[in-house]
């Protein structure tokens, strides 16, 4: 299945077969149906794979973060470093032509995604490095909503818009507009040398 998401990550969902999945892993096209019974189950075996990986890494960086504006430095370094291998036409095949697979996407970002987000928030206030007036609600589906403009490949085509560039232009913004003076500061000092 690794090497399965790769080879679609790298060339896009549709535009592989399971003959190219079978030969680029060594094995008989019957093989692979042994295991699959079509391209849409492998899809959505791949996407299910990668949520919970995304979600035990992220679950890790939110228990192991200094503080809250650090635990969302680890989250975007690996959202980053996640997405920008991904070939755009991934996101555009899955909806298009894998929809089941597409709707465990959008249930994993506005369930889990959303839902950390909003924990992020409350923990920042919490420890006085977030604006105590944020509607967290709201700042959270801006979150989610706009990691969708940025890997909508319409909004910021590529490769006019590198993916990285566009999501770290946003992380500042986002950084700025929920961090009261004591974590801009912190941000500045701490982990503004990551994001240049």
């Amino acid at each position: 299945m690794e090497r399965s998401a790769k080879l679609f990550m790298k060339l896009g969902i549709r535009s592989v077969t399971m003959d190219d999945i079978a030969n680029h892993l060594g094995i008989s096209k019957k093989t692979l149906y042994n295991h699959f019974t079509d391209k849409s189950q492998l899809v959505r075996e791949i996407i299910s794979l990668r949520i919970a990986q995304d979600q035990s890494v992220c679950s890790s960086f939110a228990k192991q973060s200094i503080n809250a504006i650090d635990e969302l430095m680890h989250i975007s370094k690996f959202v980053i470093e996640s997405l920008s291998s991904i070939n755009t036409t991934v996101f555009h095949d899955l909806k298009k032509s894998h929809p089941d697979a597409w709707k465990m996407l959008e249930e994993h970002r506005f369930g889990f995604v959303y839902n950390q987000f909003v924990e992020n928030l409350q923990r920042g206030i919490d420890e006085g490095l977030y604006r105590k007036e944020i509607h967290k609600e709201i700042y959270a589906k801006l979150h989610v909503v706009n990691i969708d403009a940025i890997i909508n490949g319409s909004i910021f085509p590529w490769p006019e818009f590198k993916f990285e560039s566009v999501f770290l232009e946003t992380f500042r913004i986002h950084i700025r507009a929920i961090t009261n003076d004591k974590g801009l500061n912190y941000f500045k000092t701490h982990l503004l040398n990551n994001y240049k």
